[in-house]
This record gives structure tokens, sequence and C-alpha cells, in this order.
């Protein structure tokens, strides 16, 4: 890689990974695997840095790589591993312990999904893309994106009811 490339490369791995990490991690629901997420597009930019232009551009791009390995590695998974954790409590009161207790059941919640499902929610809902856009991103029907976005907020609302008592969940 040229020094004047590899240089800009450095600077934008530094001002975005924190960025590009939590919406890995919302993907997988892991640590490491959204470390390994974020790795594995950051490495398919470098080989593509050179071609990309548009400075703009760019996290939409490393961003649309993380999708479509996100989505390659859920259809090669053959058996979805499910992690139980306790309830936690229905009442909750005001202040930043409530933030934290929210952040704490949608992590559970979301970790109780499919990766596919999960996939679907982080986008609709986390990168507020619209169901057009999620289904040009991952290469299916509008369709599909309606049904699968359907079902998984119906098992989000079956496996974490706690969840549905918050207001801007519904």
């Amino acid at each position: 890689m040229d020094p004047g490339f590899e240089a800009d490369f450095r600077q934008f791995v530094v001002d975005r990974s924190g960025a590009l990490f939590r919406t890995a991690y919302l993907l997988t629901g892991d640590r490491h695997a959204a470390e390994d997420l974020v790795q594995s597009a950051l490495v398919k930019t470098a080989a593509k840095w050179r071609g990309l232009r548009d400075p703009a551009a760019i996290e939409g791009y490393v961003r649309r790589v993380m999708y479509h390995e996100q989505v390659s590695w859920w259809r090669r998974r053959s058996r979805v591993a499910e992690v139980s954790s306790g309830r936690l409590p229905d009442q909750t009161g005001d202040g930043h312990a409530d933030v934290v207790e929210l952040r704490m059941v949608m992590r559970a919640a979301l970790s109780r999904l499919t990766p596919r499902q999960r996939t679907m929610l982080v986008l609709r809902y986390f990168e507020d893309l619209s169901e057009t856009e999620i289904a040009r991103l991952l290469g299916v029907r509008v369709g599909s994106v309606r049904s699968q976005i359907y079902r998984s907020l119906a098992r989000l609302k079956e496996t974490a009811p706690e969840l549905t008592t918050v207001k801007e969940f519904g």
C-alpha cells in the first residue's frame, strides 16, 4: 500500500473503528465476533482503498462489507447457539440505572435471536435503513425483509416481554 494511502487508511481506522465496532456488536451479539467482523471488513476495505475516492462513501462501503460478511457467517452456520440469561426486574425507576438496565435487557434479548433476525433488526432500527435499502444490501426481496422483521419483532417480544413495557418499543 502506498504510504499516502496507508496514512489515510490508518486515520480512517482511528476515527471510525469505535462506531464500526458498535454496529458489529449489535450485528453479532458477541464482543469477539464483533472484533472479527470489523477486522475482516477493514482488511477487505484496505485491499480496495486505492479505488475508494469519495471520503463520504468509505464508511458506507465498510458497513456494507460488514453486513455482507455477517450474512455470509450466519448462512454458513449450521446451528444457532442460544444464550440463556436471567430475567431482569419488570419495574424501572428514573435515571441512569434505567438506561443501563434497558441496554442489558436489549443485549440479552438480541442474543436470544438468530443471527439473521438480529441483523434485520439492527439494520432497520439501529442503522435506520429502509426495507428497500436492507433488501438491496442483503440481496433479498423487500417482502422477505418485511416478513423477517415482523417475525424478528414477534420473537423479540416473546423472548423479552419486559421490553413491551418500554414506551419506545411498543
